[in-house]
């Protein structure tokens, strides 16, 4: 049968009319409107948190009213959306976004390997595993050194590993961990970083689950400060829970860390004054010894006077498998003491900050002791303005509002 060619161009237009309506993305009717603030952003991860007057219970993706382009979005607990914002929005300026509904491709995935270890990959490379199980160490070290509830191997974009697990001449380090150093637990000291004493250890209670999706996987984890010298049997001092993150990007991975720690019973937890203690990081085997790596801090502070100063970021760099790659550590400026006093050791690529240097304070119960640092892990030596870029991302993140909604 032949059509007439108004009758063909009716069927064209009903035709495109039938696939809009199958592929068109339904709108909330909710726009959102997010505010650079003072600094200029490039690809900053934002997060919103709904609103209780909003119902938003499905998947959805942004459209930017800009440039009609669809951001993924992915939900952060029942009441956040989390997603990248694209490209540069200079300082002062502003972005709009519609809100549609339409379920994302997952980019960043996470999989649970041997009820063990957790791995979190982006676009096909592997980015972090954090080990839950017990990992005992390799077999000419002593098994009082096993561990659970810390994070290595740490990747590289180009996939070299930029952490490092139970070194020889330090076997209590274990890629990023969070133990505590010089303590006293009802009268008694007990350290637990030094594991090798048998005063004290961590270990992982628990894996709250795992997300994966278009904009960031991650994890929530419980662990448990116990006291070995307990008269009668071990006894718990702190619980804590981690929160991680990890966001893909082209150039570098970015992960966000939190950790709160609470008494596990009435008596406190005192924490004396000592050179190291709290977020810790172990640096690669290749980085070894004096010329292994370098320091550099948002301070300008190198190996040689970084120690026992305080910085809003600090990044740890050197040579793996004959390339150049880093990792960059911020400390929130909400943390306790922030800027926060760091350890920077002389001869080995071991990096941590310790409010403990600036003197002794108490985990006291009802009160929890929370801790947020961010890191980015990257090829290359450090960019001192990128790490700035990041660093106001992370400490002074975009303000998002809503534009208009629609009532009732």
């Amino acid at each position: 049968m032949q059509l007439s060619l108004p009758n063909a161009l009716t069927l064209i237009m009903l035709c495109s009319l039938t696939a809009s309506s199958v592929n068109a993305k339904p709108s909330t009717g909710i726009r959102l409107r997010v505010y650079a603030g003072r600094y200029a952003r490039t690809d900053t991860p934002v997060r919103w948190s709904i609103p209780e007057s909003l119902s938003l219970k499905g998947e959805y993706e942004l459209v930017q009213t800009s440039t009609g382009k669809a951001i993924p979005v992915q939900r952060d607990g029942d009441r956040a959306l989390v997603w990248i914002l694209p490209g540069t929005l200079e300082a002062g300026d502003v972005a709009t976004f519609d809100v549609s509904e339409r379920h994302s491709e997952t980019s960043v995935s996470a999989s649970d390997l041997d009820k063990k270890h957790l791995l979190f990959r982006a676009r096909g490379h592997s980015v972090m595993r954090y080990n839950y199980g017990l990992m005992n160490p390799p077999a000419e070290i002593e098994s009082i050194y096993a561990r659970s509830g810390y994070i290595h191997p740490i990747w590289s974009p180009s996939g070299r590993i930029v952490s490092n697990d139970f070194p020889e001449n330090h076997k209590h380090h274990h890629g990023i961990w969070f133990p505590w150093t010089g303590t006293v637990f009802e009268g008694r000291e007990v350290d637990f970083w030094n594991s090798g004493k048998g005063q004290g250890k961590v270990e992982c209670t628990g894996v709250d689950g795992f997300v994966e999706g278009a904009v960031f996987a991650g994890f929530g984890s419980r662990h448990r400060f116990i006291d070995l010298t307990a008269p009668g049997s071990p006894k718990e001092a702190l619980k804590e829970s981690w929160k991680v993150k990890v966001y893909p990007h082209t150039d570098y991975f970015l992960g966000d860390f939190r950790s709160v720690q609470e008494c596990a019973g009435p008596s406190p937890l005192k924490l004396k004054k000592y050179r190291y203690g709290g977020f810790g990081f172990r640096g690669s085997g290749q980085w070894e010894g004096i010329d292994g790596c370098e320091y550099l801090t948002s301070e300008g502070r190198t190996r040689l006077n970084g120690h026992a100063t305080t910085a809003r970021w600090c990044a740890i760099f050197g040579k793996v498998d004959g390339a150049t790659v880093g990792i960059t550590f911020f400390c929130h400026p909400n943390n306790f003491r922030a800027p926060q006093n760091m350890r920077i050791h002389p001869k080995e690529p071991f990096f941590n900050f310790a409010p403990c240097q600036a003197g002794d304070f108490e985990i006291v119960p009802d009160q929890p002791y929370e801790s947020r640092y961010r890191f980015v892990v990257y090829d290359g030596v450090p960019n001192v303005v990128e790490m700035e870029r990041l660093w106001h991302d992370y400490a002074y993140p975009p303000v998002v509002n809503v534009d208009h909604a629609p009532k009732g």
